[in-house]
């Protein structure tokens, strides 16, 4: 049976106890503001406008507002108030003062969810590991270490099917093509890390190549985690696949065509939104 989001939200709604109005999704005052860039690579920008066109769809449809900026001065205390998640579609805050009033709202119980590129860090680059309660302590999984090429889909693995956000994806599903990253922290040995999805066996190997590096044919990479300390959630998607090779820059695969991953999505704002503090 296709999947309508109508629907969806309708159970989601009724396993939480959440009252929606009849015939209206839209009433439901959860806010959603995205944070982006914009600038650095077009596999990110193609993402970040994806994102930009889909969100305030899918938000029609299940009960949340949806709101962007690139202005990253708005990540301050006043600006913040008005949400119950915040987004990072591709970076991360630069500015001392940015930095501080995130970290504030997040230590006060707001929500965050980060794709693909917001947790990236490598010393040296453009993004250096400069923060460490970000990285090392909010995410937990330190700086990038290295990825797989080409962009590919994978098979996931739902390592807790009971969290919310994870509710009726069955216990694994295909993801979209994505450029996959590992990390230099080992999630599994961090206490206050929830790993939620994680590549499949049957996904190896993954990535094509041509560099050997870049294929990967064992191993546990986590793909989607929660830090218990936050209302946080972390998913590796957000890279789609650009032509580079033919030059053509034209758009091989989109984040947002794929309804279980939009699913996991979904329940995960909807989850953050509505968790106590």
């Amino acid at each position: 049976m296709k999947y309508d989001p109508r629907v969806y939200l309708t159970v989601v709604a009724l396993l939480w106890g959440i009252i929606l109005p009849v015939g209206s999704c839209g009433q439901q005052k959860i806010k959603v503001i995205a944070f982006f860039t914009g600038k650095n690579d077009r596999a990110h920008i193609s993402f970040v406008h994806e994102a930009n066109r889909r969100l305030p769809e899918l938000g029609k449809l299940n009960g949340f507002t949806y709101d962007s900026t690139s202005n990253w001065d708005n990540l301050n205390t006043e600006f913040l108030s008005r949400y119950q998640v915040v987004l990072f579609l591709d970076t991360r805050p630069e500015k001392p003062e940015q930095r501080a009033a995130f970290q504030k709202y997040m230590e006060n119980g707001g929500g965050w969810i980060g794709f693909h590129f917001a947790a990236f860090a490598l010393t040296p680059s453009a993004y250096p590991q400069n923060w460490d309660w970000y990285h090392d302590q909010f995410l937990g999984s330190g700086q990038y270490k290295s990825n797989t090429w080409r962009p590919t889909s994978a098979i996931l693995k739902v390592e807790v099917p009971e969290n919310p956000a994870t509710r009726g994806l069955g216990s694994t599903f295909k993801a979209s093509p994505n450029e996959w990253y590992r990390w230099e922290k080992d999630l599994t040995q961090n206490p206050d890390i929830q790993i939620l999805l994680s590549i499949d066996p049957a996904s190896f190997p993954l990535g094509t190549g041509p560099k050997p590096h870049e294929i990967w044919h064992s191993g546990y990479y986590p793909v989607a985690w929660t830090n218990k300390k936050y209302k946080m959630l972390y998913m590796n998607m957000g890279h789609n696949d650009i032509d580079y090779e033919n030059k053509t820059n034209r758009e091989l695969s989109l984040t947002f065509d794929n309804d279980a991953q939009n699913r996991f999505l979904i329940n995960s704002i909807l989850w953050l939104a509505n968790r106590g503090k």
